[in-house]
């Protein structure tokens, strides 16, 4: 009998809406995953079918089309997902670009975009990184100019989830590039026939085939005066690091999710697997790596649930959510490195999950800011 993982934030509503993501996830999406990979993203269907079924904008309210939960219902889709190693239709972003509508946009923004975010028809992206500006943001160039009752916005972004299949796209830019960070913007662009907007290519990443990861171009891209994301300029940076905790989180609760999911896919394997007359699951080696593996995993969900009551209550702090993303992250190179060795050359291959999931792993460290960035972030508060 396998080790259960529960959740101290479960309930029952929490647990029919996982069923109901789950039996989504097996039945419509999972069968496209393969497809997806080789296409380098997942399409709008899948989305606009996640939106029908409610699984879209959970934790948004009702008023703006939102299911009116809460970050636990976000949480329980996230897992679904991570546990099977399915990475590419990126609900945490479009959560994140959600959230920074319903934080830091005006009531028109809200009313505007979340009913069509919640129904799968807009998807969402955020434009932050550039190819000469990554984890330190001050250091973007590309530019939003005011004209009459326009912007015009003028730059280059790269490693843009959702890129390819965004219909609205949150672009972090410079206003007024004399202030630095006060200087900075977010300005809201929809993407289906914008002039001077350009997708480039899906890029061809280590891992996470099926997600639409993309370069995207701003050629004189004008875009209405209301545009702006709360409709005052030089707020972009606060509004970037307020929402920094929902997003580190996710980060590290789809870690942990997603080990859990290559443990017990380990554990299937290594007890059917034969080596020496007998399963590989009565070796000791193979015993004390599950046993090392499933103690991580124990200590690891107890700091992450503790971490999702503390985000519904509002007190997760950025330090704290840090070290969510920080041990999430790094644990789940780990263990994913450790599982893999248990399928032997088996783990080696594209057609298991756990070998999927390692390559997919590795960018956790990466991305919504690098490990070196989220120990520096915990230090300062030390």
């Amino acid at each position: 009998m396998p080790l259960q993982f529960k959740r101290s934030w479960a309930n029952e509503e929490l647990d029919s809406l996982r069923d109901t993501a789950a039996r989504f996830i097996d039945a419509e999406m999972a069968p496209q995953d393969e497809e997806a990979r080789r296409r380098g993203h997942v399409g709008h269907a899948i989305w606009r079918r996640a939106g029908e079924l409610g699984l879209l904008c959970t934790d948004i309210p009702e008023a703006y089309g939102g299911g009116g939960g809460d970050f636990r219902h976000e949480a329980v889709i996230h897992e679904e997902m991570a546990r099977r190693g399915l990475t590419g239709m990126s609900n945490s972003v479009h959560s994140i670009v959600a959230h920074y509508f319903l934080n830091h946009g005006t009531e028109a923004q809200k009313q505007k975009y979340l009913p069509a975010m919640a129904r799968g028809e807009l998807v969402g992206a955020i434009a932050m990184t550039e190819p000469g500006a990554g984890s330190d943001l001050q250091g973007i160039r590309t530019r939003a100019v005011r004209d009459r009752d326009a912007y015009v916005v003028d730059g280059s972004k790269t490693f843009i989830t959702n890129g390819y299949l965004a219909g609205v796209i949150l672009v972090v830019c410079k206003t007024d590039p004399a202030q630095g960070a006060r200087g900075t913007s977010i300005l809201i662009v929809e993407t289906e026939g914008r002039a001077g907007f350009k997708v480039g290519r899906v890029l061809d990443k280590m891992g996470m085939k099926a997600q639409d990861t993309s370069e995207l171009f701003f050629d004189a891209v004008r875009v209405p005066q209301d545009s702006l994301l709360g409709g005052q300029e030089g707020q972009g940076f606060f509004q970037l690091m307020s929402d920094l905790p929902y997003e580190r989180l996710i980060i590290g609760l789809s870690a942990l999710a997603c080990m859990e999911g290559a443990y017990e896919a380990t554990l299937a394997y290594v007890r059917e697997r034969q080596a020496f007359g007998k399963p590989i699951a009565e070796m000791q080696n193979t015993r004390f790596k599950l046993a090392e593996v499933a103690t991580q995993i124990m200590v690891g969900r107890a700091f992450i649930d503790r971490c999702v009551e503390q985000l519904v209550a509002g007190t997760l702090d950025t330090a704290t959510a840090s070290m969510a993303k920080l041990w999430g992250s790094e644990a789940q190179g780990r263990v994913l490195d450790e599982l893999v060795q248990l399928h032997g050359g088996y783990g080696f291959m594209n057609e298991y999950m756990v070998t999927r999931m390692y390559a997919d792993a590795r960018v956790q460290r990466i991305y919504g800011g690098t490990s070196e960035i989220m120990k520096e972030v915990i230090s300062r508060a030390l």
